[in-house]
């Protein structure tokens, strides 16, 4: 037999239930809002590595051998284009493409080689760069800046010479002056002249050539 006593015990033992489990459900999701700017922050973090800056575009480092050689390139490339789509597009090829495309490349070999000699990056045989003690490599090298002077000089002139004996004779299928052509080759090897005193001068200001330390070919510009 229940008391009065017992049943307000019992009452208020079932009234306590319900408050303690609220406490508990009210205090499970307060941890949520203390992980958030720890999440934020970590989000932050990973769109940090992803982030990429673009690097500064330097186009004072490009001399006019560059610049020249991509006008060239890209009308070399615009005529073997219209020469493609005529041929096979249009079933009519435009004769005139196949000459000038030929000249194009030319010119564009010739005034493309002065960034080969302005870097000195051409194909050399350094075998015995390696092998001769300093005190002869460093003379070898002068004396091959100096035939190298001497050979590009001397194409430079006999360019010249050519321009005026058959410079005014005409394309076989343009009737144009096959001057032009000579005048890219001429002013090719008078570049390369100009560019292989450069680095001679450079190279026994620093005193050794890329022949004698390979490490020095990302110097040159």
């Amino acid at each position: 037999m229940n008391t009065p006593t017992a049943q307000t015990a019992d009452s208020h033992s079932h009234d306590a239930t319900p408050h303690s489990s609220v406490a508990h459900d009210a205090a499970t999701p307060s941890s949520a809002p203390l992980d958030q700017p720890r999440a934020a922050a970590e989000a932050e973090t990973l769109m940090a590595s992803f982030k990429v800056d673009d690097a500064s575009v330097d186009l004072t480092k490009y001399r006019i051998e560059e610049w020249l050689s991509l006008a060239l390139f890209w009308a070399l490339a615009a005529t073997v284009f219209l020469q493609f789509f005529t041929r096979y597009a249009l079933n009519d090829s435009a004769g005139w493409t196949e000459e000038i495309a030929r000249y194009l490349l030319i010119a564009t070999v010739f005034v493309g080689a002065t960034i080969g000699v302005r870097k000195n990056s051409h194909i050399q045989v350094d075998f015995l760069f390696h092998v001769l003690p300093r005190v002869v490599v460093r003379p070898l090298a002068m004396l091959v800046d100096l035939l190298r002077i001497l050979f590009l000089g001397y194409c430079t002139i006999l360019t010249w010479k050519l321009i005026d004996r058959i410079g005014s004779s005409r394309m076989s299928v343009v009737d144009l002056p096959m001057g032009l052509v000579y005048g890219f080759v001429f002013i090719g090897f008078a570049l390369m002249t100009v560019r292989a005193v450069q680095g001679a001068i450079r190279d026994h200001r620093r005193g050794a050539g890329n022949l004698e330390r390979p490490e020095l070919l990302d110097e040159s510009h």
